[in-house]
């Protein structure tokens, strides 16, 4: 499968809302399993909304914008612009940040679906 290069221009991309509580949260999701085999990558932004989550899959964010928080149990790591963390599959964790932009890179981009393959077989 032949595909070509796509750009995506930061003040044309589309957010949506991500989490509940007080605060901000949206992503923007650019590659998913429709454009890719073995990768996901999304922007996401955060602003004094903590969103809970397990990571089901490698992930590795990069902070592009102001300051991004994650919490893995009681550590907290605190991300400035051009910083990146790499987060392995299983992880619980809550994202948070102020006025933050982060890129996300996910492997692999069809957990969902190996997830419901591992529960069929059991």
């Amino acid at each position: 499968m032949h595909r070509e290069p796509t750009v995506f221009r930061k003040d044309t991309t589309e957010f949506a809302a991500y989490g509940e509580g007080p605060g901000e949260a949206s992503i923007a999701r650019l590659v998913g399993p429709q454009e890719s085999e073995t990768m996901g990558a999304y922007l996401a932004r955060f602003n004094g909304r903590s969103v809970r989550w397990t990571v089901r899959y490698d992930e590795l964010i990069t902070c592009i914008e102001g300051e991004f928080r994650l919490r893995v149990g009681l550590i907290l790591y605190t991300l400035h612009p051009g910083d990146v963390i790499w987060i392995p599959k299983d992880t619980e964790l809550a994202y948070d940040g102020a006025d933050s932009l982060v890129f996300i890179a996910i492997a692999p981009v069809d957990w969902r679906n190996r997830l419901s393959q591992d529960a069929t077989q059991v």
